[in-house]
């Protein structure tokens, strides 16, 4: 078995197992609380430019399938994990874990103890960190301080699609979205809903989505920071002067924000799991949700906001998880109603958003 070594920013660093790419990576390292869904999670292009720690210390074990992927290939930087199974169920169906990776050029490190590098970086933050195949050596810890922080990180442009597509009924309400990273589960919920959803590249101008003649418009989930795509805020500011329906998730939901004079802020080390509590301060109702992010808006400037609302919050540390508008057709949500993996609680998102849009047809002149 071929070692491994995992370095931090901070100078921490551990020996293990080599079970992925072979070479040196790095990226800012992040750690996720689900005890299922791996083939969902690795492929959530959200994770673009991460070392991803799964909490879980044994993963692996069912291997990974297709029609679990949420992107075309794996999109973490790296794996960091207690033990990863060499063997798996569902044979014929599905890849093993490790092999998959190393298909993907993808590396990997077991035999670490995952429960005191999350303490670390829960009590320090994320930070860059860099996994090799190669012994630990000044060169190595250069590149690694020279790495920069993703503060400032434009990146959905690495994971968007590279040209418009459309896909559900060619007669539903017409959906344009806009794809920062887009995982295939969102436009998922909107086909199985009737739409007819235009998928447009990230940089995509507004008279460039007008052509599509859209109902509504999603701005999805993606990578990076979001004070870094003033491109994307600008569409957005022009989608909201349509006055049509708006739903923003995560990235998207960041993205707004700031197209609407709400700035945002990096965590210490985010929100990533499938059991994160969320109210709702309209009804009242609790969900579990889904959620993979690392950036936040200012709650006390959303609060203080003329036009906007308050609508969900994070029941574990009070932050913001989703805002309305108080006048028009428009809500952001930070966490991920799609799930996949997580819980159901929140599909009923997808289904306000399309009544939203329909109403908005019935009434259009």
């Amino acid at each position: 078995m071929k070692k491994a070594y995992l370095l931090l920013a901070d100078g921490w660093q551990a020996e293990g197992i080599s079970v992925g790419a072979e070479g040196t990576y790095i990226g800012e390292i992040v750690f996720h609380t689900a005890l299922t869904g791996y083939p969902e999670i690795f492929t959530d292009p959200s994770y673009y430019g991460q070392i991803l720690i799964m909490t879980l210390p044994h993963i692996g074990n069912y291997g990974t399938a297709a029609e679990e992927w949420q992107h075309e290939k794996p999109t973490i930087q790296g794996l960091v994990a207690r033990h990863i199974s060499s063997f798996f169920s569902r044979p014929g169906r599905a890849v093993g874990l490790p092999e998959y990776l190393r298909m993907h050029n993808i590396p990997a490190i077991a035999g670490i103890d995952t429960r005191a590098l999350v303490r670390r970086i829960r009590q320090r933050g994320a930070q860059n960190a860099l996994i090799s195949t190669n012994p630990p050596t000044e060169e190595l810890r250069a590149q690694l301080a020279a790495y920069p922080p993703m503060n400032g990180q434009e990146l959905a442009s690495q994971v968007t699609t590279p040209k418009p597509y459309v896909l559900g009924d060619a007669n539903g309400p017409r959906i344009a979205l806009l794809d920062f990273g887009v995982k295939k589960a969102i436009i998922d919920h909107l086909v199985q809903r009737g739409a007819c959803v235009g998928v447009f590249p990230a940089s995509t101008s507004w008279r460039e989505l007008s052509v599509f003649e859209p109902s509504g418009f999603l701005l999805s989930n993606g990578p990076g920071d979001p004070a870094a795509m003033p491109y994307a805020v600008e569409t957005a500011r022009h989608i909201i002067e349509t006055r049509k329906p708006i739903l923003g998730i995560c990235l998207g939901h960041q993205i707004l924000s700031l197209a609407l004079h709400v700035p945002t802020y990096k965590l210490l080390y985010g929100h990533r799991g499938s059991n994160h509590p969320v109210k709702d301060l309209r009804t009242g109702k609790l969900s579990i949700t889904s959620q993979n992010h690392g950036f936040a808006i200012e709650k006390e400037v959303l609060k203080a906001h003329p036009d906007l609302l308050l609508s969900h919050i994070n029941l574990n540390d009070h932050t913001v998880e989703g805002f309305v508008h108080k006048y028009l057709p428009l809500q952001g949500v930070q966490y991920h109603p799609e799930a996949c993996p997580g819980p159901h609680d929140s599909h009923a998102i997808f289904d306000e958003f399309l009544e939203r849009v329909r109403a908005g047809l019935l009434i259009s002149p």
